[in-house]
């Protein structure tokens, strides 16, 4: 049995959440010129920008990303493994963190979501690394904390996009591009570092139709997140207990309860 007492080093953790928090901070006080794009298709016209707030965004999420492989040489069980897998669900966090920071105005909320966020922050990169070793007698709470973690950012994210009136061409890549990552991290981690790339993008694609579908109903941004998150989760937990090997009954029984219970809440919602 490994040390369960393998935890990242504190000084380095703390440089990490800081720095992103940082960076959204000072982001509030720059102003930028907005950069716009369109282009008329057949049938459709697009037009967005691009400002401070989205380069912010991206640069973040690749600091985060770079900041979890920085934090992760350090594990004693890494050896020759990859720290990728473990970059997914910070950039993520990090991604999604952003979006209140940049909405709320500035004041108690804005400062409790700060704290809030940083916390959350630590606590993915922390369970991040409890996750390399497999044989660490905490890596289940780990799995099952990041699992969790991760739909519950992928809820948040479909709420936020579709209370800010995104409009489709927007929604769906990022609902589509953060639920394929969300699935395929998930998958990764309860198939013990199995990765499930085909099953991970059919569900990417199943979640853009979807989302595309639910982008024109006349529900409230809450009753939208359940009922995407919903099949999101019901489908990677039927991909996972197929490949363990149970049958399709009893691989069914836990998504389907899942999905019934997030829809129904979502019709309530709605």
């Amino acid at each position: 049995m490994s040390d369960a007492h393998n935890l990242p080093d504190s000084n380095r953790l703390s440089v990490l959440a800081a720095s992103i928090l940082l960076a959204y901070a000072l982001a509030r006080f720059i102003d930028l010129p907005i950069s716009e794009f369109s282009a008329q298709l057949p049938g459709i016209y697009l037009a967005f920008e691009i400002n401070v707030r989205s380069i912010v965004t991206l640069l973040v999420a690749a600091l985060t990303a770079t900041g979890a492989h920085w934090l992760l040489q350090e594990h004693p069980a890494l050896n020759e493994q990859s720290t990728l897998p473990h970059w997914l669900v910070p950039a993520l966090t990090a991604w999604v963190i952003g979006v209140p920071l940049y909405q709320l105005p500035l004041g108690l909320e804005w400062l409790a979501s700060v704290v809030i966020g940083g916390v959350l922050l630590m606590l993915v990169l922390i369970a991040e690394y409890i996750t390399v070793d497999p044989n660490d007698v905490r890596h289940a709470i780990a799995t099952a904390g990041l699992t969790a973690v991760s739909f519950a950012l992928y809820l948040i994210l479909a709420i936020t996009l579709r209370s800010g009136g995104s409009r489709l061409f927007l929604l769906m890549p990022a609902l589509t591009i953060a639920g394929g990552l969300v699935c395929l991290r998930t998958l990764h981690l309860r198939l013990r570092g199995k990765w499930a790339v085909w099953p991970s993008a059919a569900l990417a694609l199943i979640v853009a139709q979807l989302t595309a579908a639910l982008h024109y109903w006349p529900i409230s941004p809450i009753a939208f997140g359940l009922a995407v998150l919903g099949p999101t989760y019901a489908l990677s937990s039927l991909v996972a207990n197929l490949i363990e090997g149970e049958s399709l009954r009893q691989a069914l029984t836990e998504p389907l309860l899942v999905l019934g219970v997030m829809w129904g809440t979502a019709l309530w919602a709605r």
